[in-house]
């Protein structure tokens, strides 16, 4: 018997239980399962009209105790609940599950149509005419979430986290990881150094990008994925909305790749009546590409390990420079060189290693556009990028390497090995190395954007080198 079957005969009587009108699930099918929580649509015939549902259930048997920072699905429901009430666009909430029910911890929701992918939402033509407005709407959306009462029941449900320990706890991840990576230090160093003044402590949604938000005719018909919520700094979610890689390749528009950060304010302070400008969400920004940077890391880490078998994850770590590039472009903008594109040949007699690649790459790129099925061709595409950054890295990755060592022997007036100069180097920044030392930042901006022309060289941030 499967999974879906098992969760039949309980979920019809919770369903029974809270809509009247239930008359049978006609069909139950498991959407995603992560490593903590599996997701169902459900689809029913309720007073002989069809009516879709979604469960979200944490996984069974699992302990809840080792994974910190996992939001338990009822605090979830209960956040739903408490946005429902507020104003906010979110699922509407049907039950929260009873231990009697048999179901696990989680709750049912209505199912929502909308656009969810980020690419789509800023290049789609059957969404041109609501792009312009989404901004506004999004600053609204936040404000009110920002107004939602902190009471000692929102106490008791989430942390409460202030900037410092934000940054802190995430250099704290990337340290554990044990990879020399100055510019992410450098970055600490400069959010450290320049924290923001507190003077409010709110709600914050955590992951409120797009992506993370339903689209449709209207505007935003749903704010989606609490799991990351917190209590802290409501500017916190203003900046993360404008970070470089939310922007789907439109950097011109820094709200998620659709508005203005005018736009953004503006509907924000039609509900609260503050005055914000484009300069308070720059700490913001930068703590945001800071934490994608070290996540994509922490990603390849779990893949590299085993926990965590997956075609994109090794992929997904080769992002982190995207993250730095963003960080380097601002706090310490300035001129950089990035390696000019050059023949895959590189021998007379057989086809090389760069020319196979390309080979296999082609046919991978063939293969996604004819393939059948969504997932295999996502995959398919996943393969040849991951070839493509092995051909740049081929092609390009000595050179680059030789130039970052010799300026790293400049910059520190020693000579040594690669790796022991990047050490070097991380450990002088955590022992207080002046971010202003001479020479620092441009060594910075030409190691980051050489390791984002291997890893993804049509990334927009790249589009400022001279």
């Amino acid at each position: 018997m499967s999974l879906t079957d098992t969760l039949t005969k309980p979920l019809s009587a919770v369903l029974q239980r809270e809509i009247p009108a239930f008359e049978k699930i006609l069909e139950c099918k498991q959407l995603t399962a992560g490593a903590s929580q599996q997701t169902f649509y459900i689809l029913c015939l309720c007073n002989g009209t069809e009516r879709e549902f979604a469960l979200r259930r944490a996984q069974p048997l699992i302990d809840r105790e080792a994974l910190p920072g996992q939001m338990p699905p009822k605090v979830e429901a209960r956040l739903l609940q408490l946005a429902g009430n507020a104003g906010i666009p979110v699922p509407q909430l049907i039950s929260v599950l009873k231990p009697d029910d048999e179901l696990g911890d989680g709750y049912l929701m209505e199912w929502l149509e909308g656009e969810t992918l980020g690419q789509r939402i800023v290049k789609s033509e059957a969404l041109a005419g609501v792009r312009p407005m989404l901004a506004r709407q999004c600053g609204q959306a936040l404000a009110h979430i920002h107004s939602i009462p902190v009471d000692d029941d929102l106490r008791s449900m989430l942390p409460a986290v202030s900037p410092q320990t934000l940054i802190l706890d995430t250099w704290d991840a990337y340290k554990a990881l044990n990879i020399p990576t100055p510019m992410i230090d450098f970055t600490a160093r400069w959010l450290l150094e320049h924290l923001p003044a507190q003077s409010r402590q709110t709600l914050v949604h955590g992951d409120f990008r797009n992506g993370n938000l339903m689209i449709g005719p209207d505007g935003i018909c749903a704010v989606l994925d609490w799991e990351l919520a917190q209590i802290g700094d409501p500017i916190r979610d203003l900046g993360w909305l404008c970070v470089n890689s939310w922007r789907f390749g439109r950097s011109h528009l820094p709200v998620g790749g659709f508005g203005t950060v005018d736009d953004l304010l503006e509907g924000y302070k039609s509900v609260i009546d503050i005055d914000l400008t484009p300069e308070d969400l720059i700490f913001w920004q930068v703590f945001g590409s800071f934490w994608w940077s070290i996540t994509t890391l922490c990603m390849a880490s779990t893949w590299r390990s085993g926990e965590t078998p997956s075609l994109e994850r090794p992929v997904i770590g080769r992002r982190s420079s995207e993250g730095q590039m963003d960080c380097v472009n601002l706090i310490i903008p300035g001129s950089f060189d990035i390696p000019k594109s050059r023949e895959l040949s590189s021998g007379a007699y057989l086809p090389m290693p760069a020319e196979l690649i390309e080979s296999v790459r082609k046919f991978l790129d063939e293969s996604a556009v004819t393939g059948k099925g969504s997932q295999a061709a996502f995959l398919t595409k996943v393969a040849s990028n991951s070839l493509g950054i092995a051909q740049r890295e081929l092609l390009h990755g000595a050179s680059l390497a030789h130039a970052e060592h010799k300026r790293l022997q400049s910059l520190l007036s020693e000579d040594c090995a690669l790796d022991e100069l990047q050490w070097k180097l991380v450990h002088q920044l955590r022992d207080g190395l002046p971010l202003s030392t001479p020479g620092l930042d441009q060594h910075l901006r030409q190691t980051v954007a050489g390791q984002l022309a291997i890893d993804q060289p049509q990334y927009s941030a790249l589009a400022t080198h001279s």
